[in-house]
Parts: C-alpha cells; sequence; structure tokens
C-alpha cells in the first residue's frame, strides 16, 4: 500500500444551526478543506461522505455525499455515503485512505456531517436511540446515558473511581473549548457546577454528558509522491483501523475489548508504543468514556486514568494531552462529522497550527471514535494514527 498524506482540513463551528441544511454545513467544509489543501475542486477524484441519522432528522435519507459535493462542482466521480453510527465520519476517513492508499486514486475528499437539533428533542433521543438494537435495547430504554452509567457504577466499583475524577474530565474539556474556536461551548465550568447540574442518569450529570449539535468537517488526502506539490507541511496517516465488537454477554463493562484490538492492530501497522503518542482525541461522548478510552487504548494503565486526571498528565501541557480540542463534552458531538473533526484537530497540531491550544512538539497524534451499542458492547471502533 502506498503512503497517504492528509494534506487539507476543514471544519465548521459547532453549534445548533436551525436554518442550515446538511448539504450547506458540508460545503463549507469542504470548501474549507480544499483551500487549505491547496487544489482545485476539479483534481478530487473520489469522495466519501459520513453521515448517522439525516434521514431521520431532516428526511434526506439517500445521496447526501452526491448532494454536499455537487455544491462544490464535484460530480462525474465515484462518491459513497457511509453510516457507522458515532463513527460514521471516521469510517469514510478510512475508505478515503484506502482508496489512496490502494493505488487506484490520488486524491480524497471526505467529509462528515450531521443535523441533531429539532423542534423536538424527543427526535433527537428516537434517531439515536437507532445506534442499538431498537428492538430489544433502544424501543426499551436501554440508551446511551444508562450504558455510561453503568460502566461509570461498575468502574467505580472495580477501581476506586471517584465522583470529582469523573467531574475532573468536564472541567478539563471545557476549560480547553474555551480555546478552540470551532467549540459549541466556551465556557469553563466548575467541579461544584458539574455535580450539581441536573442529573441525567444517575451518577452521571448534564456535564457529565455530550451535548447535541450541528456541524460538519473534511479532510482531502493524497498520496505522498504528490503531496509536496500541494502542501509543506503533510501530514500521514501511519495507520487507519476499523473494528466492531463481540458481543459477549460475560464481557468486563469497564473495558473495550473492540478498541483494544483496534488500537493494537494500529500500534502495530504504525510501528509505534503508545507511548510514542504525542496527543490524544477520544470519543469523551461522557466523562467516563474518556477514562475507559484511553484505558482500552492502552494509553494510560487500566484503572489508573483516575490518577492521571489527579496528577494533570492529560492536559494541554501534560505527559499526554487528551482532547485538546474540548472533546465531545464541549467541542459538541454532531455524530458524522465528529470522526473527521478528530482528525482536522490532530492535523492542526502536528502542524502547529492549533493557536492558544496547541500540544509541544507535536509529532503523533491518535483519534478514537466509537459509536453503537449491541447488548452491552460497541458496534464501530475507529482508531487513526497521524504522524509528520
Amino acid at each position: 500500500m502506498r503512503e497517504v498524506a492528509v494534506i487539507g482540513v476543514g471544519m465548521t463551528k459547532f453549534g445548533k444551526f436551525i436554518g442550515t441544511s446538511l448539504k450547506d454545513l458540508g460545503r463549507a467544509a469542504c470548501l474549507a478543506a480544499i483551500k487549505d489543501a491547496g487544489i482545485s475542486a476539479r483534481e478530487i477524484q473520489v469522495g466519501y461522505c459520513g453521515n448517522a441519522v439525516g434521514g431521520v432528522m431532516t428526511g434526506q435519507t439517500m445521496v447526501l455525499g452526491q448532494l454536499v459535493m455537487r455544491e462544490l462542482g464535484i460530480t462525474g466521480i465515484p462518491i459513497t455515503n457511509i453510516e457507522n453510527a458515532c463513527s460514521s465520519g471516521s469510517t469514510a476517513f478510512r475508505e478515503g485512505w484506502i482508496a489512496v492508499a490502494s493505488g487506484m486514486y490520488d486524491v480524497a475528499l471526505v467529509v462528515g456531517v450531521e443535523k441533531l437539533y429539532a423542534s423536538d428533542t424527543g427526535k433527537t433521543v428516537q434517531a439515536l436511540a437507532g445506534a442499538s438494537d431498537v428492538e430489544v435495547e433502544g424501543s426499551l430504554g436501554l440508551i446511551m446515558p444508562g450504558v455510561w452509567a453503568m460502566r461509570a457504577k461498575k468502574h467505580m466499583e472495580k477501581y476506586g473511581t471517584t465522583l470529582e475524577q469523573l467531574a475532573k474530565v468536564s472541567v478539563k474539556n471545557h476549560k480547553n473549548g474555551c480555546l478552540n474556536p470551532n467549540s459549541q461551548y466556551q465556557k469553563e465550568c466548575t467541579i461544584e457546577e458539574v455535580h450539581k447540574a441536573r442529573m441525567i442518569c444517575d451518577p452521571l450529570t448534564v456535564l457529565h454528558c455530550s451535548p447535541i449539535g450541528d456541524g460538519a468537517a473534511a479532510a482531502v488526502l493524497c498520496s505522498k509522491d504528490k503531496a509536496l506539490r500541494y502542501t509543506s507541511k503533510p501530514v500521514y496517516v501511519a495507520a487507519s483501523v476499523l473494528t466492531t465488537g463481540t458481543y459477549d454477554l460475560l464481557r468486563d463493562i469497564t473495558e473495550n475489548g473492540l478498541e483494544t484490538s483496534a488500537a493494537k492492530q494500529a500500534y502495530e501497522f504504525a510501528g509505534i508504543a503508545p507511548e510514542d503518542i504525542s496527543l490524544a482525541e477520544v470519543h469523551d461522548c461522557f466523562t467516563i468514556a474518556e477514562f475507559l478510552r484511553c484505558e482500552s487504548l492502552g494509553l494510560v494503565p487500566k484503572g489508573e486514568y483516575g490518577r492521571w486526571i489527579d496528577e494533570g498528565w492529560t492536559e494541554i501541557d501534560g505527559k499526554l494531552p487528551v482532547n485538546p480540542s474540548g472533546g465531545l463534552l464541549a467541542k459538541g458531538h454532531p455524530v458524522g462529522a465528529t470522526g473527521v473533526a478528530q482528525v482536522a484537530e490532530v492535523v492542526w497540531h502536528l502542524r502547529g497550527e492549533a493557536g492558544k491550544r496547541q500540544v509541544k512538539n507535536a509529532q503523533t497524534g491518535l483519534t478514537h471514535c466509537s459509536g453503537g451499542a449491541i447488548m452491552g458492547d460497541t458496534a464501530a471502533c475507529t482508531v487513526n494514527i497521524l504522524i509528520v
């Protein structure tokens, strides 16, 4: 397989954009990525679009990628639309990487886009419940807050994790979000405010949970031999892995076997170890998720994330900055856009362009995005490793 570079990234601000369509959000992100890459839309040879619930939320059940790219004058090329729960955008990114790495195409455009705000929040909840087996789980109320609340209680019981340590994740990520102009929330919070916020599912209050939101992100991928025609700062895709769960009813819910498997595959493919990672953008849909993800990905020893939080080791200036973007908790979580936005964030850090939240001496970045829940296990997980 050929080496592949990310030569351009772009994203919209995440937030509440009731009057903006899916295709308009996607077009804005794509335009930003194409401009950043320094290419013309005519040079795009293949396209991939990640979206999870556009059909339910907007009625646009099909051909979203074609609509987004038509707005840019990109027609007559193969365009594929991808749904894979919260991993929709990152799965699209992986498909773009495969297309270029295989040698079939030289330049690919990837976009992730989502609209979750509606006049009826119940509609959004119903749409997101579709990330489970709706016949036996989602329709009976076993949706994500309940799943993660159970994981939080089990982690607290097994490792002595405290509510204060969980709250510190929210405090950290909201502080980081204040440094990110694309972040949905740009307001700090305190541990006390996290504790006193509205309860969602014990022990998780609303400030333990990522918000719904609208937004889009995009990336342009190019073969290594052509990348330097367009940019002096290419960022290379060292690995891109996708796994699914095993759905073993006897599994330990404080661990994610599919994430451990994905990470191991990614480290081996990239030829690096977890300790080589300069920064990580992980799928913190809930505060406890940041704990489990970092431990399952091998970035932190099992049961140790609480200590890392207490020591400040996951802060922007710590030994392993985690979610310098603000993560899903502050940056927001327009489901189909999240995975590509994580890639954009890491690219900016590796190019030294992340502004006030810049991680020093960043050489290697990891992005992780997981989605869906089946029988208590995760349905899809992507891990990307990017290097300079």
